[in-house]
């Protein structure tokens, strides 16, 4: 009922950029999107979080991305955006895209399967 799909990953050198997309696709006709986000994850690490945005438009980013990535959000077009800038070797990740929706008055999160970033010297 609920699908996330992200797109924009790939190679880049040091000090590029990349810029990831993510559409929600639902079949929930009163679906409610709020907070989306960028997560990311390095092999036999833990999911953490990179950036989200509210539906009022309230950003948190992690310290480490600050000043260089930049999330935005496109509701009409259900979708969510991070900007990449000055890209450097430990971004090397797994980026997934989350969403919280809410159908029926009932909240839930949904993920995306993932896009890869790799960034070489």
């Amino acid at each position: 009922q609920v699908q996330l799909v992200e797109s924009g990953g790939g190679l880049v050198q040091a000090g590029g950029s990349l810029r990831l997309s993510c559409g929600v696709s639902t079949t929930l006709v009163d679906a409610n999107i709020g907070t989306m986000e960028w997560n990311l994850q390095r092999p036999g690490k833990e999911r953490e979080l990179v950036a989200s945005i509210s539906k009022s438009g309230t950003i948190t980013y992690a310290d480490s991305v600050k000043g260089r990535f930049i999330i935005s959000r496109d509701d009409p077009r259900k979708s969510v955006y991070l900007q990449m800038n000055n890209l450097r070797r430990d971004d090397t990740a797994v980026y997934y895209c989350g969403a919280r929706i809410e159908s029926a008055h009932r909240w839930e999160a949904y993920w995306g399967q993932g896009t890869q970033v790799t960034v070489s010297s």
